[in-house]
């Protein structure tokens, strides 16, 4: 596949063709260059794929990114968004884009940020959804459920579903186009956002991102964090694996050192991570999580 000269920003009432910018790596809005009015914004990854991001509540601003397929049958969509206003914000920047109906939903992460806005989108689509994630979500009712791989054809369109393996959550979901090489994450991937380990499986999360790097994909799509350009997309996500990688040594050194978890979450030193998005508030949580996993109480 000829890879996009550009990714082209679809703002909310035209449909401009931007050429490429400098790529800044941050997840702050800000620091990219962004204005008030930007966001929410859509980008169109391929002729048929968007990416719609909005902004995550709380006191850090910086992006939650949905993906949608539009088809002659429909639209296929990845993740919502964190509430309902957010969720019909997406639900109709899908309309400007196309007259078809959403007919799929991939709960991908079942993080409130990703789904608290379900009740926006169209009553009769059909969701998918990992069985761990529907435990913890009690439903949705009728969600067909994919625990390893399910592909299926939308208006011509192959979709993969597939399960890489216990990430930021215990049932992350991932939407693989083959044709296009496009990947969606979701929070498998958080593009420059601090590793967020509050449900994570930190050593299995570092293998599903392996597996994600090991396939033969063109653009990897995160779940939080901006939507890249292929080749600074793939080196994202190593920047990302790398980050995982980095926060797990150091709690495990402090770990093997007997300092115990609350004097650890003062003394761990995330060294040029500490300046990524979320480093404050989620490196305490990091430390704890990876301390339960090497005293082995994940369940």
């Amino acid at each position: 596949m000829t890879l996009p000269r550009a990714l082209v920003i679809v703002a909310l009432c035209a449909v401009p063709l931007l050429a490429q910018q400098p790529v800044v790596r941050t997840a702050d809005p800000a620091k990219r260059g962004f204005k008030d009015g930007d966001i929410p914004r859509v980008v169109k990854v391929a002729d048929h794929v968007y990416t719609y991001e909005d902004f995550h509540s709380g006191a850090e601003r910086f992006t939650t990114t949905s993906m949608f397929v539009t088809t002659t049958d429909g639209v296929f969509l990845a993740d919502g968004q964190g509430s309902v206003a957010q969720t019909k914000g997406l639900v109709d920047a899908v309309a400007k884009i196309t007259p078809k109906p959403i007919v799929d939903v991939v709960i991908a992460s079942d993080h409130g940020d990703h789904t608290a806005g379900n009740a926006a989108l169209p009553t009769d689509v059909k969701f998918f959804i990992h069985p761990t994630s529907q435990a913890i979500l009690k439903g949705p009712a009728g969600a067909e459920l994919v625990s390893d791989r399910k592909a299926i054809a939308l208006g011509g369109v192959e979709i993969q579903i597939l399960f890489l393996g216990r990430a930021h959550t215990g049932g992350d979901l991932t939407v693989y186009l083959p044709k296009e090489k496009i990947l969606f994450m979701s929070e498998t991937f958080l593009n420059r956002v601090f590793p967020a380990m509050r449900s994570a499986y930190p050593t299995e999360w570092l293998a599903a991102i392996d597996k994600a790097l090991a396939m033969d994909v063109n653009i990897y799509i995160p779940g939080h964090g901006f939507t890249e350009a292929g080749p600074v997309s793939r080196e994202e996500l190593v920047a990302y694996r790398a980050a995982m990688a980095a926060v797990i040594k150091e709690a495990t050194r402090l770990h093997n050192a007997g300092v115990p978890v609350a004097d650890a979450v003062k003394q761990a030193n995330w060294g040029e991570y500490a300046s990524w998005t979320l480093a404050s508030s989620q490196g305490p949580i990091a430390v704890r999580r990876v301390y339960d996993e090497l005293d082995k109480k994940l369940k």
